[in-house]
């Protein structure tokens, strides 16, 4: 336990041991054995530099699905994230150091899954970000903060892209041509999306940005989706990035990192899976720009991450954590060995999206 922790909860009123929870990447999260038990996370303000702004995002998000929930018969205790307030009445309490706490209660009878071990399990996933998207329809998303300023601005992304290629501050440019030629074979594709905002055919909504299958919260004997955490990221958006995002890193036959590059494609049996449970919470709601983007989206979302992977080598390696030589270019030729097997797929997958 951290020396730290335990002054930290006497500010939740809450005086106990905690113990690591979890495999996050971002922020540092605690069990607690309060009855109920609790879940403390340390945000990581490196990269969230305003927390007030992601707190304020968070509770605006959570009274509304609260109520959204409990309308329509639901369990809210379950079905939403629920913050235990400081005992000033504070969403969370910033130390004097600056590190700042926040203090969840923790959903019994759920777990998360890192990969999903069936299409079905990718499915439910589905359901829970389809519902998520359906709930949050008429949320005011211009209203929200921006807490990583044009996240998913593609063109901005490859704005980024070429003036590290320019600089080529640690002379790899010379040793990954190929890669760099098929990002900048697809500049005239990054705009897409950011252009149907602007033109609104794409509705700005709430996003939630990080929409991998464990940020789900699933029922541990019925696999179904309860509910769906870390909003650190929700934001003004598409929800044509929550869905290519997931797809991008749910629907690989392989690691994000894989080196053996034959073994990572494009899975149509788990597309067809999520797009279907996807398209029953959310159809309706949808424009028919987004439903007709809906495959595109996951080959732009993949495309971007891998150039930011790209980015990041010719960076030399300053913003993703890195465990090998070379593992942002790794994670980089993962990314667009699958945007060049969607390409061969794309077709396939408006017809399973006109399907449902």
């Amino acid at each position: 336990m951290e020396i730290g922790l335990r002054e930290i909860l006497r500010h939740f009123d809450i005086e106990m041991e905690t113990v690591p929870y979890g495999n996050g990447h971002i922020n540092a999260t605690y069990l607690v054995e309060t009855r109920p038990r609790t879940i403390l996370q340390r945000i990581n303000t490196d990269i969230f530099t305003d927390p007030d702004a992601v707190m304020e995002n968070i509770e605006a998000v959570t009274a509304f699905l609260r109520k959204k929930v409990t309308e329509a018969g639901g369990d809210p205790s379950r079905e939403v994230l629920t913050l235990v307030p400081t005992v000033e009445g504070k969403s969370y309490y910033r130390a004097p150091d600056g590190s700042a706490y926040r203090l969840y209660h923790f959903i019994e009878g759920t777990r998360s899954f890192d990969r999903a071990e069936s299409a079905a399990m990718f499915a439910a996933s589905a359901h829970a970000f389809g519902k998520f998207q359906r709930l949050l329809s008429d949320f005011p998303a211009e209203t929200l903060h921006e807490v990583i300023p044009r996240f998913h601005d593609t063109s901005d992304r490859l704005r980024q892209f070429r003036e590290a290629l320019a600089r080529d501050e640690k002379g790899r440019a010379a040793s990954v041509q190929e890669e760099i030629a098929f990002a900048l074979s697809y500049a005239d594709r990054v705009g897409v999306i950011t252009d149907a905002i602007a033109d609104g055919s794409v509705p700005l909504r709430v996003t939630h940005n990080d929409t991998k299958l464990n940020n789900v919260m699933l029922d541990e004997e019925t696999h179904e989706g309860v509910c769906v955490i870390d909003l650190d990221t929700v934001m003004p958006g598409s929800l044509l990035y929550d869905f290519g995002d997931a797809l991008r890193f749910g629907a690989s036959t392989g690691a994000e990192d894989e080196i053996d590059l034959s073994k990572i494609e494009f899975d149509l049996t788990y597309f067809e899976a999520f797009t279907e449970a996807f398209l029953a919470e959310m159809g309706s709601d949808m424009t028919s720009r987004e439903r007709e983007l809906l495959p595109f989206s996951a080959q732009l979302m993949t495309l971007e991450c891998g150039m930011r992977f790209l980015t990041d080598y010719l960076n030399g390696d300053t913003y993703f954590r890195i465990h090998r030589e070379h593992h942002n270019l790794d994670r980089c030729r993962t990314q667009f060995k699958l945007v060049a097997d969607i390409e061969k797929k794309l077709t396939a997958m408006a017809e399973i999206v006109a399907k449902y």
